[in-house]
């Protein structure tokens, strides 16, 4: 085992911890980190601590923190706290790390976090720290006490020499497609590792070539031919008045194709679409092609020139550049042919906003941009991706899925809930003939207002996370399991009124799970509910669980569709409201998000293996199938995998 001068007293330290631990279980692990650091800043520091792992995991090291949870920690705060944070921070997330790291090349198996989860995090933080990669420190890092800078810089070397170099950068752009591909509106994070890419890509003292990397980062930077160098948005405005109309045609076509290859929008496109809007220039008739839009966009745009021509006038800016790929899917999707949405987008352009709705907002993102600019930019981009919206590591996906099946089913009254809480700190909603106030109600399941999402999830979920526990409240005892009432009363008369439950809503065991197999195949399969598409999406809650097939709790998803792949399988296509939506739930269930018919933002199971998590679910009694003719063999199959797996627990 490689020992350095300091690891004497590491291993002393965390001896001294179990044995503190055994006796009082709250002690402190301040004397192992300062010793873990220690290590550290010498040479084979990393090393000497990698091979101790599982020796400080099981020492409790990380005991009563939330690096004791590795599956939902995120890559970037990961990087602020090795970065910028103190010194206690810095250590143990450099301890987690080597973990990490460790669980991803097989060193170390986790109960808590499988190689392919711990691979893609690693991943995702050298990503945020490819800037190290070059061995010059910035000035921050130089200048940080306890030689932190050097610290986090050999300990970015040794994860670089354990991976491999090129497995990284082969991997983080996989990575950074693989999260595009589902086309999240919170791309700050898949924006950042572009950027990393870019700066290794570009520097002169690595010897680097990735041609899948560098049309990723000139999606991002280059995308056409007039800011093929990258000369800086106040350049390229310059340059823009020399520009022939076939030239600006040529850069119109440019930025339609990137963005919408990517997801993710470039500053420059702002700086074009204000250009085109200049009185001087009269270049209207290539927005359409700018924003990329086909017929049906088209149209839209031309009905509604003048609101499109003031929110890229109001919205679009450098800041809010990815509101624009928002604004090209809303048009596409055509719902401004439903009058109400062009009068609702058109109030919360001048929507007056409550004082601590704008300094929410100002916290989040700044102060460069008006408040309203910024939850107007997110309203765009919702309304574009309703299946783009997460909610991170928030515990409010019964909200988050309200937000996109608004979105995507009723987008005016998603304006509505948007203007009440924006304008007014309040959300009004009916619960069985009573109005619910959100106002005055304690903090639901989210005890904070998240700050990690978007600008409308941000102002509104908080509202809905409160009233959807009292609309709980409210049903008092009941003799079925609650989300059989709260689900129409919060998401809208399209959740189907029928209600099938797994489990006995009195002693919480497994009843009929055969029975419950049948109706859900009898309502949502369609070779046994007579070909009957899914018509709005319908909520449902599963048993979530872990790569080991474990039971981890129930979870909120929306069952969106059910059709047959390319290859002939019949499979559920449904949104879960976490920001990335593939998942390993053991026994060889991993669920989609492409290759197999998913649309952006969908995740996908064959049906037999995503009936087998399921616990609750809402169905049309009116367009039911019988269940008794769903083949035994079939019930047989979803019932194996569920017993071997969440339901012995039941």
């Amino acid at each position: 085992m490689i020992t350095t001068p300091s690891t004497p007293q590491f291993d002393q330290a965390l001896m001294a911890l179990g044995q503190a631990r055994q006796a009082n279980t709250t002690a402190t692990n301040a004397q192992v980190l300062a010793a873990a650091g220690m290590v550290l800043a010498e040479d084979d520091g990393p090393a000497a601590l990698y091979e101790r792992v599982k020796r400080y995991e099981s020492a409790g090291v990380f005991k009563d923190t939330d690096w004791d949870y590795p599956a939902i920690l995120q890559p970037d705060i990961a990087k602020i706290s090795l970065r910028t944070g103190d010194a206690q921070t810095t250590v143990i997330e450099a301890l987690s790390q080597l973990r990490l790291l460790a669980v991803a090349l097989g060193d170390y198996a986790h109960p808590r976090i499988t190689a392919e989860h711990a691979r893609q995090f690693i991943t995702q933080v050298m990503a945020l720290n490819l800037d190290l990669l070059s061995g010059q420190l910035s000035e921050a890092d130089r200048e940080r006490p306890f030689s932190l800078g050097p610290i986090v810089a050999a300990l970015y070397r040794f994860q670089i020499d354990a991976m491999g170099y090129e497995s990284i950068l082969d991997s983080l752009v996989a990575e950074v497609w693989r999260i595009l591909e589902q086309r999240p509106i919170d791309v700050d994070d898949a924006r950042e590792m572009v950027i990393q890419i870019a700066q290794c890509l570009f520097d002169p003292t690595l010897d680097t070539e990735n041609t899948a990397a560098r049309q990723l980062v000139n999606c991002l930077f280059a995308p056409t031919p007039g800011c093929a160098e990258d000369p800086g948005v106040d350049v390229y405005g310059m340059r823009l008045p020399t520009f022939t109309d076939e030239e600006l045609r040529a850069e119109a076509q440019g930025f339609a194709r990137a963005m919408h290859e990517t997801g993710l929008v470039s500053v420059y496109h702002a700086v074009f679409l204000h250009h085109l809007r200049s009185p001087e220039v009269g270049g209207e008739h290539l927005i359409p092609i700018t924003l990329g839009l086909g017929r049906t966009g088209t149209d839209a745009y031309q009905c509604h020139t003048a609101l499109v021509h003031e929110i890229i006038d109001d919205i679009i800016f450098v800041e809010t550049a990815q509101a624009i790929y928002g604004l090209a899917l809303l048009l596409e999707r055509g719902v401004l042919f439903n009058g109400p949405v062009a009068a609702g987008l058109a109030r919360q352009l001048r929507l007056p906003l409550s004082a601590s709705t704008a300094a929410t907002l100002t916290t989040a993102f700044g102060a460069t941009r008006e408040p309203r600019v910024w939850l107007m930019a997110g309203a765009l981009n919702l309304l574009g991706q309703p299946l783009g919206v997460g909610q991170g590591n928030n515990p409010t996906c019964q909200s988050v899925i309200g937000l996109s099946m608004w979105a995507d089913n009723d987008p005016d009254y998603l304006l509505q809930l948007v203007a009440w809480a924006a304008r007014d700190d309040e959300v009004l909603l009916r619960f069985e003939g009573d109005l619910v106030s959100s106002k005055g109600l304690a903090a639901g399941l989210a005890k904070q207002r998240p700050l990690d999402v978007d600008p409308v999830s941000m102002i509104l979920v908080p509202h809905l996370d409160r009233i959807y526990i009292e609309m709980g409240r409210l049903c008092g005892e009941r003799d079925d399991d609650l989300h059989r009432w709260i689900h129409p009363e919060f998401y809208g008369w399209w959740v189907g009124n029928g209600f099938r439950a797994v489990t006995n809503a009195a002693t919480d065991k497994i009843e009929d799970h055969a029975g419950f197999i049948r109706a859900f195949y009898a309502s949502y399969h369609l070779d046994y509910n007579g070909g009957v598409p899914v018509i709005h999406p319908q909520p449902a809650g599963i048993a979530a669980t872990d790569s080991a097939a474990r039971y981890v709790g129930r979870h909120a998803i929306a069952i969106r569709r059910v059709a047959l792949d390319p290859d002939g399988e019949m499979r559920v296509y449904f949104f879960n409201p976490n920001n990335d939506s593939g998942q390993d739930w053991g026994q060889g269930i991993e669920t989609d998000t492409h290759g197999h018919g998913e649309r952006h933002g969908e995740a996908s199971l064959p049906f037999h293996q995503f009936a087998s998590r399921l616990f609750v679910f809402h169905y049309d009694p009116l367009e039911q199938g019988e269940p008794a003719n769903v083949p035994a063999e079939a019930v047989d199959v979803v019932l194996a995998l569920a017993n071997d797996s969440w339901a012995a627990v039941f």
